[in-house]
């Protein structure tokens, strides 16, 4: 029996046993594309219309989809073990069977995402400092403000030891301050509800 199943989790899966095998068959495949490429926010809208559902409930199910898929795997359910789990969380006969397709037809590529470690470098500092270049023979009055930076990553080695690379950028000032704004941005949606759950996807594909 799956174990350790949120309250958000089951949520999700509620919104599942609504719908009939076929539309569950259906979202199956929206879970194998989210697999496979990610998310198709477009696609969702039409499902949704169609479905008279919202995008966001759209996403919802194939999260469910995916995460039931990744619990399935990594507390190593067999086929049957799968099957009483989902009959426990009420979905028919005929439903169970649909997911228990997808768990089978997608099974090695989760367990070997499940596997994947994401070791992305991480920021330890930044040094920078403020060059003015002197304008040239044929433009003695220009003047270009420049900045450089050393930017310093840490990451984590297989021995465990922290290893630093230094990245050394030049810019002037517009440029930074769209990078700047750019960066802003990013921040801003890593905060949202949707990149929140896609951490949360990332994070369960690492335990």
């Amino acid at each position: 029996m799956i174990t350790s199943l949120r309250s958000e989790h089951k949520e999700h899966l509620q919104l599942l046993i609504s719908h009939s095998e076929k539309v569950i068959n259906d979202f199956c495949k929206l879970a194998e594309d989210y697999i496979k490429t990610g998310p198709d926010h477009k696609l969702y809208q039409k499902v949704a219309s169609k479905l008279n559902l919202t995008p966001e409930e759209i996403q919802n199910c194939i999260y469910a989809i995916v995460n039931l898929s990744i619990l399935a795997s990594k507390q190593q359910l067999n086929e049957e073990d799968l099957r009483d789990s989902l009959l426990a969380l009420g979905f028919s006969i005929e439903q169970q069977t649909e997911l228990n397709k997808f768990h089978n037809a997608q099974k090695s590529q989760i367990e070997d995402l499940c596997k994947t470690r994401i070791d992305e470098p991480t920021y330890h500092d930044l040094q920078w400092r403020f060059e003015v270049q002197l304008g040239t023979r044929t433009l003695p009055q220009q003047v270009t403000p420049l900045i450089s930076m050393d930017l310093i990553l840490k990451s984590q080695q297989d021995s465990g030891n922290i290893e630093l690379s230094h990245h050394l950028l030049q810019t002037d000032p517009t440029n930074l301050v769209h990078l700047a704004n750019e960066i802003e941005n990013a921040l801003h949606e890593s905060r949202s509800r949707y990149s929140r759950r896609v951490q949360k996807t990332i994070k369960n594909l690492q335990h």
